[in-house]
């Protein structure tokens, strides 16, 4: 049992130094990259957001004339 123990601590440790490892290797966007991206996807989620919108009212609207068409 100690020896499982060992063993997983040193992974833990290995891992944890491996992960520093990899953290300065990243190249991490500045701030106008940032906000340049954030823009992009505020806009993408509004206009995804709109076509769902329209799409699910002309799809609203279809089932409900075929509704009302076959239960006359």
């Amino acid at each position: 049992m100690a020896d499982e123990k060992k063993n997983w601590i040193e992974s833990a440790k290995d891992y944890v130094n491996d992960l520093r490892l990899e953290m300065r290797r990243v190249s991490w966007p500045n701030r106008k990259q940032v906000e340049s991206t954030t823009g992009v996807v505020i806009f993408s989620v509004f206009a995804f957001a709109a076509y769902f919108f329209v799409v699910d009212s002309l799809v609203g609207k279809i089932v409900k004339g075929i509704l009302a068409y076959f239960s006359k």
